[in-house]
């Protein structure tokens, strides 16, 4: 997909964003919880004396706030031990280390999995719902938040330098853009080789709702809940034909078949 290419599609996009990727807005959630953003107020009804796993816990803000209103034990996954590090020093730091544990694999099955901003960065969904199955107690379920998806306006998340970029331009000439950016400190990954979206940090697979619903048709789960919560802006022309250019977030759950 993308329409510019080429040592053309690469010049444009220097001189548009010559020193960092687009996309990078972090404000939207400060001094709130996202998880009661995302969830609302009530999310916490879901972990109290569970054992929950924060699947791609990143640092472990969402993982400590999960402990702090009182899961009994929370695992924190990711792939990345720079961000574990920062994650066991922030359960440390809030008071409940004793309740928090974080690790590249679980190995306690969980009352509930809860993973947010994740399916949109999987390499292979499909393999990753397999894992969720086998960490996951038979009456549990998994809790999710994630988007945007791929055809939303910042779809492309760090290639999105304006709306729907990633669209716009063909994956290589961003992939070669990316690559040339100005190296930053990104602890245990290696910039400057990926050669796909899947090999960027967090790794960025085009997932569009439509093909989200067909995974998990395919898996050992069924959607319990569903909902496509459309970008404000565009809710009056938000529907079923619209939705995956109208689509803020999906939120959903997940329940064994």
């Amino acid at each position: 997909m993308g329409i510019i290419g080429g040592s053309l599609g690469y010049k444009i996009l220097n001189y548009l964003s010559p020193a960092s990727t687009g996309n990078n807005e972090y404000t939207a959630y400060q001094n709130k919880s996202k998880m009661e953003v995302l969830f609302g107020a009530n999310v916490w009804e879901h972990f109290k004396d569970k054992v929950v796993i924060d699947f791609g816990c990143e640092t472990g803000i969402e993982a400590v706030e999960i402990a702090q209103h009182g899961a009994r034990k929370v695992i924190g996954v990711d792939l990345y031990e720079n961000s574990l590090r920062g994650a066991r020093e922030r359960a440390k730091n809030a008071g409940v280390g004793d309740r928090c544990e974080f690790t590249t694999k679980a190995e306690e099955k969980a009352d509930v999995i809860m993973t947010l901003d994740t399916f949109e960065h999987f390499s292979d969904p499909a393999a990753i719902l397999k894992i969720m199955r086998g960490a996951l107690k038979d009456d549990g379920y998994v809790l999710t938040c994630f988007g945007p998806t791929w055809y939303h306006p910042l779809g492309g998340h760090g290639f999105s330098i304006f709306p729907w970029a990633h669209l716009v331009f063909t994956e290589k000439a961003l992939i070669r853009w990316y690559n040339d950016l100005p190296l930053k400190d990104y602890g245990d990954y290696e910039r400057g080789k990926a050669k796909n979206f899947t090999d960027v940090r967090g790794g960025l697979n085009q997932l569009t709702i439509r093909r989200f619903e067909k995974i998990v048709s395919q898996s050992d789960f069924r959607i319990a809940e569903f909902e496509a919560r459309p970008i404000r802006k565009l809710k009056p022309i938000a529907n079923r034909l619209t939705r995956e250019f109208t689509t803020a977030i999906v939120q959903c759950k997940l329940v064994p078949k």
